[in-house]
């Protein structure tokens, strides 16, 4: 019988879950059991999951989960050092360098657990299973237009917050965009067939702004990229990977451009592979963005939890792309396999 231990989120501003009741009482009723902590900030109660047959455990008790649990959470765990023992659902953002990924990979060799990476649920082809990506660069470009906005008033992009949904984060954007009396900035795409790059237009063209649509095709030349200098916004849905190209180098600091606002959806500045070399890492929801340039301004968002901004969405959506994937853990169908190859791969495990 497998024992799904859904865990709460210790990062700030998370209120996303993987799994909705619904997709609870559905892995109950294949033989499932299935323990949920309290999470006092998840956008979906924990009621909810009482009435759908879940057990409910005390926040940040999966340490002490039976030793054949799986524990299921989307972002980081407590960066605290400790050995980690069980199978990890997650989003470990381990396997392209980055230092806190390769701490965390340490933790489970020193633990003899297993990741089980979320970003590497695929297909036979390659493709992705589930993905928040479209919510992610909805919300990214939403942040990016509110830089923008900032910059008109000769500010900096104030801290950003949750919305209560999809609606009332386009009216408030609407109604700020409006009191800055300018014409609508112009904006380009890059990755602007995929599920990010889908989200960030659709957000985009909501708000009236001309958006310029890159993908492969515009792209395969591998650079430079004069023509993103010459956009008032950058949205980056591209990610990092091995041969990746340049989009913003570091010379664009100080060559002349209209570009003002970065948002780097994607998101990972750390790595050796990002296409964005003009910031070298995240920002929050309490500092937005990073200036990296006065004259021009130059602001760079890269937030890496932007669907929690529409938490509800995001959640409603990745769990349901996501639900018939967990179906599979009772027989480690091969999405599971190939995540598990991965990490043994990229860990040197022998598990």
């Amino acid at each position: 019988m497998t024992h799904l231990w859904v865990r709460a989120e210790s990062r700030p501003n998370e209120e996303r879950v993987g799994i909705t009741p619904d997709g609870v009482r559905r892995l109950i009723a294949q033989g499932f059991t299935v323990t949920v902590e309290k999470c006092p900030r998840r956008v979906i109660p924990a009621d909810a999951y009482v009435k759908a047959g879940a057990a409910i455990a005390p926040k940040g008790s999966w340490p002490g989960a039976p030793a054949d649990a799986i524990i299921f959470g989307l972002k980081e765990l407590p960066e605290d050092g400790t050995p980690l023992h069980h199978r990890h659902i997650m989003f470990g953002h381990a396997y392209k360098g980055q230092p806190a990924g390769q701490a965390l990979l340490r933790r489970f060799a020193q633990g003899g657990g297993t990741l089980l990476d979320l970003e590497y649920l695929t297909d036979e082809d390659g493709r992705r299973l589930a993905a928040f990506g479209y919510w992610a660069g909805y919300a990214g470009a939403a942040v990016s237009l509110s830089a923008w906005v900032a910059q008109q008033a000769g500010a900096i992009c104030p801290p950003v917050r949750a919305w209560p949904g999809r609606d009332a984060m386009l009216a408030d954007l609407q109604a700020r965009m409006d009191a800055t009396g300018r014409p609508r900035p112009r904006a380009i795409v890059i990755g602007a067939r995929g599920r990010v790059g889908s989200g960030a237009c659709d957000l985009l063209t909501a708000m009236g702004v001309t958006v310029t649509r890159w993908d492969m095709a515009e792209t395969a030349h591998g650079g430079p990229f004069p023509e993103v200098l010459m956009h008032d916004i950058f949205v980056n849905a591209i990610l990092a990977r091995p041969g990746a190209p340049v989009f913003v180098p570091q010379s664009a600091l100080t060559a002349p451009r209209a570009l003002s606002v970065i948002g780097d959806v994607a998101c990972d500045p750390t790595s050796e592979f990002s296409p964005i070399k003009v910031h070298d890492r995240t920002t929050s929801w309490d500092q937005p963005v990073l200036r990296v340039a006065d004259s021009p301004v130059l602001d760079v968002m890269a937030i890496d939890n932007l669907p929690s901004m529409l938490p509800l969405e995001s959640s409603e959506d990745y769990a349901a792309q996501l639900l018939p994937v967990l179906e599979g853990l009772d027989t480690f169908t091969a999405p599971w396999a190939r995540a598990k190859a991965l990490f043994v791969r990229h860990s040197g495990s022998r598990l």
